[in-house]
């Protein structure tokens, strides 16, 4: 089973990234992704970005949201951590603004295996320890370790 660890990477982890607006946001995930992945266009995953959110907003609540879409291009799920200088409206279902973004691009032909990032994403995002840490953390680096830190413990199986 894949882990947020095998698809999340420091470098495209962000601290105090400036928010302005839902849009102004999701250009810059589009940005940060396609510099540090080449075979991914920016364009196209705005484009899919914006889709993705005018089927019904990634706000999760509680200032978090998870924008997430299919990318043709995208041979194995990638993610992004964004921490906002300001947080903004994202259209999120409490109605609180956003200011942590964790972002998850997975290929065309999407499997259980990415609701299952998703549901890691989730888990990881409902502790309230580790929404501050995501939140205090400085640079880029500490984000990457806050999420990595944050993952559960790998289940170990009984031969019973």
């Amino acid at each position: 089973m894949i882990s947020i660890e095998q698809i999340l990477t420091p470098s495209r982890c962000l601290v105090n990234a400036l928010g302005g607006s839902k849009k102004r946001v999701l250009e810059q995930i589009a940005h940060l992704v396609a510099n540090d992945q080449s075979d991914i266009d920016e364009d196209a995953l705005f484009e899919n970005l914006i889709a993705r959110e005018r089927l019904g907003s990634t706000g999760f609540g509680n200032g978090i949201a998870i924008p997430h879409c299919r990318m043709p291009g995208c041979t194995s799920p990638i993610s992004a951590v964004l921490h906002l200088e300001t947080p903004i409206d994202f259209d999120s279902i409490d109605g609180e603004p956003v200011d942590l973004l964790f972002v998850l691009l997975v290929p065309e032909e999407a499997t259980d295996e990415h609701l299952e990032l998703l549901r890691q994403i989730a888990t990881i995002l409902e502790k309230p320890t580790t929404l501050e840490q995501l939140r205090q953390a400085t640079n880029s680096e500490a984000l990457y370790k806050a999420v990595i830190n944050a993952q559960p413990a790998p289940q170990l199986h009984n031969a019973d």
